[in-house]
């Protein structure tokens, strides 16, 4: 049964990731910005992670020394959420998510590049995989220079959650994590966030109700049931069946795009999914 649950926490955590296109693309759609869609969403994440801490009876003191590497932390988690946003505009969000999905082969490279981590053939083979199938994703797409361009900014995104990730792995204080870890991380967000809008005048009103609802829900499932799920999953059946089970967030991503959004689905978009989540599976499965 814990195994069976761990399955369950697991596919619920990389499946709600994959829903952040249901809910922003609506909120663009009635003229949001994706710079303000970005901004409420981490504002009403951090104000539901702060009751859910409440709730626990989980501190939220830190020490001073953590603060530089929060403040790294949350620069590059806003690179990745701003980035991937940005590219639904150039690219079908499925697209989009499944390029963004390529990070932990970028994490590889990095550990790699500036750790010295070993490098393997089965990892080589993991790394031609994952730039075959962006050549594939970006192929799919007759439109020149702005699908390039929409890939470009999606690798941002995915360099973006590499770095984080590595970040989060190399600091010092390790006692710092979980959902406290992601409060902290989403609070110095909210606040960069918050003063660049305001002091250029950008950030704006919600409009209506609808969009309201989007942008709660925004800040919910994708962050808070997706952590919450994220945290049960690794104590039921580890980290790396969690992380192999992460590839339903492309696969949500795209059948999302397909059914709600009426995004197309061709051999080449195909081709390229199945090659990132492969790359994807052999570089966690060799870790």
């Amino acid at each position: 049964m814990n195994k069976l649950n761990g399955l369950i926490y697991g596919i619920i955590s990389s499946a709600s990731f994959g829903l952040i296109p249901l809910f922003a693309i609506p909120a663009m759609r009635h003229g949001m910005d994706f710079m303000n869609v970005i901004s409420y969403r981490f504002l009403f994440a951090t104000i539901a992670l702060a009751v859910l801490l409440k709730i626990r009876k989980v501190s939220f003191g830190i020490e001073k020394s953590d603060l530089p590497t929060l403040l790294l932390l949350s620069i590059f988690y806003l690179i990745s959420s701003v980035f991937l946003l940005w590219g639904y505009k150039f690219m079908p969000s499925g697209v989009a998510t499944t390029i963004h999905f390529m990070y932990p082969v970028i994490t590889t490279l990095v550990m790699m590049i500036f750790f010295r981590e070993r490098n393997s053939l089965f990892r080589t083979l993991a790394i031609l995989m994952a730039i075959a199938g962006v050549y594939a994703l970006s192929y799919s797409e007759a439109q020149g220079e702005t699908n390039i361009l929409g890939v470009g900014i999606v690798l941002i995104s995915a360099v973006g959650y590499a770095l984080y990730l590595v970040t989060v792995g190399q600091r010092k204080n390790q006692s710092l994590k979980g959902l406290k870890l992601t409060f902290y991380v989403f609070l110095f967000s909210t606040v960069i966030l918050l003063a660049g809008m305001s002091s250029t005048w950008s950030l704006h009103s919600i409009p209506d109700m609808t969009t309201a609802g989007n942008l709660f829900l925004l800040a919910i499932i994708p962050t808070i049931v997706s952590n919450l799920t994220l945290i049960e999953a690794i104590k039921h059946i580890g980290a790396t069946k969690t992380s192999v089970l992460g590839a339903m967030e492309p696969v949500t991503a795209v059948i999302v795009g397909i059914v709600v959004f009426g995004e197309a689905f061709t051999l080449t978009i195909a081709i390229g999914i199945l090659l990132i989540i492969s790359a994807v599976t052999i570089i966690i499965l060799k870790k």
